[in-house]
This record gives C-alpha cells, structure tokens and sequence, in this order.
C-alpha cells in the first residue's frame, strides 16, 4: 500500500466532489458545505482554495489513484488541518498515513482539527498523529441539519 500526497489537479475534482456527496460520509463528517451537490459552488470553493498560497492543499493517492484530499488554512497560530478519504477506503490506515505525511510537510505548530464527537474514526486518526483534545464545543452541522457536538484537538511542538 504505497500512500503519496501531491498537489491538486484539475482533474481531482470530479472525484472529490463523487466523494463529498456519499451520504454516509457527509453524515460522518457532519461539518460539510450547505448544499453539497451544488458543483457550481463546489468549484469556485476549489478554485479559491487552490488560488491561495496560504493553503496547502494536496490530493490523497493510493497507488496512484484519487482517494481524498488532505490541507492546513487558517491564520498563523490557529491554522486547521483538514482531511477527506473515500468512504471504499475507510479502516485501512490511509487518512492516518496521509495526515502523517502532510504533517511532516506542514511544520508550523500548533495546528489544530475539529470533528464530530461522535466521529471516533476521525478523532482516532488525529490522535494517532498527536493530536490532543483542548476542547468540546457545539456547533451547526449542515449534513445533519442540527447542532451536534464537536471535538477541538491541538497537535504542539
């Protein structure tokens, strides 16, 4: 299982967008665009995130194919990590392996990462890349279109 990150390419969007709209996972990762099918404005956030030079932001392969996509944004001293891995992928240690790799990448700390509490597999990948829980919070999650409770976790030095 070789895991690589580079950078993102046009043709990457389709499957990103193929992804974002698999229910199970917009359900699990709760905190999602308004309107997750709407291309139109899924691609101009693609086009401003991918414009930004503060942002790195890097496609997710599995032996060369398009499995995810993994960032850092945000502001000098709460900068945010962010990663989504293809349903078809889950259990199999590549979001784990993935967010490793843009760590090493990416060395500014603190960085920060949020989730849905209930989304064990996610607060599991970020503790095993040194991610600690600071803080609980709630917050309106647009895929399940209520308030649920979140995780803040902080990776330091």
């Amino acid at each position: 299982m070789d895991i690589a990150l580079r950078a993102v390419h046009d043709s990457d969007l389709p499957v990103f967008y193929r992804q974002l709209n698999d229910p199970e996972s917009l359900r699990m990762a709760a905190f999602t665009p308004e309107n997750p099918a709407d291309w139109d404005v899924f691609e101009a956030h693609w086009k401003r995130v991918r414009a930004a030079a503060d942002i790195v932001k890097r496609t997710v392969l599995l032996d060369g194919d398009v499995v995810g996509h993994a960032a850092v944004y945000g502001e000098p001293g709460e900068r945010e990590v962010t990663y989504w891995v293809d349903r078809a992928y889950w259990g199999r240690g590549i979001a784990t392996a993935a967010l490793r790799a843009l760590l090493a990448e990416v060395p500014q700390r603190p960085l920060y990462a949020r989730a849905a509490a209930d989304n064990a597999g996610s607060v599991r990948v970020l503790e095993k890349c040194g991610f600690r829980e600071s803080a609980r919070t709630t917050g309106y999650a647009p895929a399940r279109g209520a308030e649920i409770a979140e995780v803040v976790l902080r990776l330091d030095d």
